[in-house]
């Protein structure tokens, strides 16, 4: 049961390894940035718009990334992650929630994420249908630990807040 003002958190989590260098692009929050490899997936492989989309669902207790866009379904297969993050923002309002704001943390040794971070937050907003003063999108390296260290990939965290929606 939910009451009216109730608040819920879900998060979320992703990582890839990085493909061949040349094999395809980097797409990440739902932009190609330059690298010499993008990342591994049967979509294009965007682990930061899959942890954000997973964020979403779980707050709303909507299951996982997976169970809404099944990785083995032909219909996703090189399809973009904002595809997902804009269906799973329409499944939780249709669920009676409002999204207030999304946190997320790119995990990477390189490229830099930095100089992205504006045009990232700007495609999480329109997919989500917020203002974008509501995403905030960070990014840290792993100081050379675990696959992220050794440069084999990219991870992200996302948290993201919803409240009850005021009924229509």
């Amino acid at each position: 049961m939910t009451l009216p003002g109730e608040v819920r958190t879900g998060i979320g989590f992703d990582a890839h390894p990085f493909a061949a260098a040349g094999a395809r692009p980097l797409v990440l929050g739902g932009i190609v940035i330059p690298h010499d490899r993008g990342l591994v997936g049967w979509s294009d492989g965007d682990a930061l718009l899959h942890a954000i989309t997973d964020a979403l669902l779980g707050a709303a207790a909507l299951g996982d990334i997976g169970r809404h866009f099944p990785p083995d379904d032909p219909q996703w297969e090189g399809a973009a992650s904002r595809i997902f993050l804009r269906e799973a923002s329409a499944r939780v309002r249709d669920a009676g929630w409002r999204i207030e704001n999304v946190d997320a943390s790119v995990l990477a040794e390189a490229p830099r994420i930095a100089p992205h971070v504006t045009a990232i937050v700007a495609v999480v907003a329109e997919a989500l249908g917020i203002e974008p003063h509501r995403v905030s999108i960070k990014a840290t390296t792993l100081e050379g630990m675990g696959f992220v260290g050794r440069r084999e990939g990219i991870g992200a965290i996302a948290v993201a807040t919803l409240t009850r929606a005021p009924a229509r």
